[in-house]
């Protein structure tokens, strides 16, 4: 990616704004941006951006495990700032705001909106997290946003319509133009509960690469100055060829892209383009500075910057109290913190709290199907680690806040073997997709190569072509294993409809159908009050060895 320089910040020698220390990287403009400023002078500019904030808009100290955050009345505030410093401001998001807290979830985005219509947010780009309560929701928080939301590769399978705006333009006081156009990760087809996207096709591979072409052209051949794209499609290896990387590297005309979805801080040049990118969950809040034909990268980082802005500090806080207190009653304790981290954790190997939702939610079938064998739950569904203490409604909400329909289905020792070595395939290297697991023991050799097989249908994951060759089976339910038994599997909705890389799974509910039970976080809940009667037990201070990485 280059190296990174440091240097003073705008706003006089001191490089400081409003207590802040702004580390930069100065980038001269596109040959398109330079010309397009030949002759005049360009007013100041500066797109506040954020990225992945995943419902975290309520400011959270810093731990000793956690680095903190901002809150949204932050991002009102540093935007306002640079407008007091003569600045033309434009504050945009590149997706996943919606979903991941409490605080956003249970208006299923809704608080999301009101926040950033609040700050003043002027565009944001459609992560795949928007799609979690579906098309039908995302309408109505469209409806309720003052903003465009943008994707140019989200389209109506049928007409091919986007599904929403592909770019929207912003002109400047003096007239200067500023292009904008949205992509979302093509990942989103495996990453989000199939039955959301019906209907949706998400363009991928040169499909994605000429989508992009054609706004980026039209957008310069509509008089815009800058063309800026803000894209979901972070720089994982794993999702190659539809990363920002292929585009910046493929597609011509682009002078930023502010980008999302891996959770990276990025700040390089590529492809004649700024890339950025704040990491997540605003622990960091970034501002792109167009200055005489240089645009630079001033990432603001947590700690740095004290600013709020009091009518939307009022507004967060206040629901974030209200929220709490909805879900304030308590279920249990735990002595031991409970991994929900991504890396290393449950996207990786196995971890305490992967153990105790999978026997979670295997407890809570049995109740309904006592000859469960069995369950699995995608590493990508926990989303927060349990620290030692109380445990309340809101604390597992947190961890599991998808809404996932917990279901039984039946399966052949093949087709479990098959889910779990494409859901591996990553392993060392995080997937949403691992397994945590109940009732079953298993192996990944990760020495052996993982040889892809042909292309799942409406995937961008591919089958193992020699299922068994990285992954052992070595029980299930207590039987031991046998690839022509039949076992009695109990997951999610998201799994049971093929998410992630679980399509062997799906084939087993379209011939074997399902049995639905409570939600994933109900489960839990009852788990912990009835099964644990309040205490998490020595049993969960550590991963049980259901699973080996060798």
């Amino acid at each position: 990616m280059g190296n990174l320089t440091r240097r003073d910040f705008l706003f006089g020698s001191a490089g400081m704004l409003g207590g802040a220390v702004l580390a930069g990287c100065s980038q001269p403009s596109s040959s398109a941006a330079s010309s397009a400023t030949a002759g005049k002078s360009m007013p100041l500019l500066a797109i506040v951006h954020t990225n992945d904030t995943h419902g975290h808009d309520v400011e959270a100290a810093a731990t000793a495990s956690t680095q903190g955050n901002f809150s949204m009345a932050a991002v009102a505030q540093l935007a306002a700032d640079y407008r007091d410093k003569g600045y033309q401001v434009i504050l945009i998001d590149a997706g996943d705001a919606i979903q991941d807290t409490p605080l956003v979830d249970q208006s299923k985005g809704s608080t999301a909106m009101d926040f950033m219509n609040a700050c003043g947010y002027q565009l944001m780009a459609l992560g795949n997290h928007e799609f979690d309560w579906g098309v039908d929701n995302l309408r109505s928080l469209k409806e309720k946003a003052t903003f465009p939301f943008l994707s140019a590769n989200v389209v109506d399978a049928t007409t091919k319509a986007p599904l929403f705006d592909a770019n929207t333009t912003i002109t400047l006081d003096d007239g200067t133009k500023v292009g904008f156009f949205g992509l979302t990760t093509p990942a989103t087809l495996t990453m989000v509960n199939p039955g959301n996207i019906s209907g949706l096709s998400f363009l991928s591979g040169d499909d994605l690469l000429s989508c992009a072409q054609k706004q980026a052209d039209g957008l310069r051949a509509a008089g815009c100055s800058y063309v800026v794209c803000v894209g979901h499609l972070g720089g994982d290896g794993s999702t190659e060829p539809n990363r920002s990387y292929d585009v910046l590297n493929k597609v011509t005309g682009i002078d930023l892209f502010v980008d999302g979805h891996d959770h990276k801080v990025e700040n390089a040049r590529m492809g004649g383009a700024l890339l950025v990118e704040t990491g997540c969950y605003l622990a960091n809040i970034g501002a792109v500075t167009f200055e005489d034909g240089t645009i630079s990268e001033n990432l603001v980082a947590y700690g740095s910057y004290a600013g709020k802005d009091p009518a939307v500090d009022k507004l967060v806080t206040a629901t974030n109290d209200e929220v709490n207190s909805a879900l304030a009653f308590v279920v249990g304790t735990t002595p031991y913190l409970l991994d929900g981290n991504r890396e290393p954790g449950v996207r990786t190997q196995e971890t305490n709290l992967g153990d105790l939702v999978a026997d979670a939610i295997l407890w809570d079938a049995l109740g309904h199907d006592g000859t469960c064998d069995c369950s699995y739950v995608n590493g990508g569904s926990i989303r927060a680690s349990v620290q030692p203490g109380d445990v309340s409604i809101a604390t597992v909400k947190s961890v599991l806040p998808y809404d996932g329909q917990v279901q039984i289905t039946k399966v052949t020792g093949a087709q479990l073997l098959e889910a779990i070595e494409a859901a591996t395939f990553e392993t060392p290297k995080a997937l949403g997709a691992f397994p945590q697991v109940s009732g079953i023991t298993y192996a990944v050799d990760t020495s052996v190569a993982y040889e892809q097989g042909s292309q799942y249908p409406d995937s961008t994951y591919y089958a193992p072509a020699k299922p068994g060759s990285r992954v052992t089976i070595s029980d299930v339910g207590g039987r031991g294993f046998g690839l022509s038994e039949t076992y009695t599997l109990v997951s999610t909705d998201f799994v049971m409809n093929g998410g992630d890389t679980a399509y062997a799974i799906k084939q087993a509910v379209a011939a074997n159908g399902t049995q639905s039970c409570e939600f994933d976080y109900e489960a839990v809940v009852s788990y912990f009050e009835e099964n644990l009667q309040g205490a998490v037990r020595e049993g969960y201070a550590q991963p049980q060895g259901r699973i080996t990485i060798r």
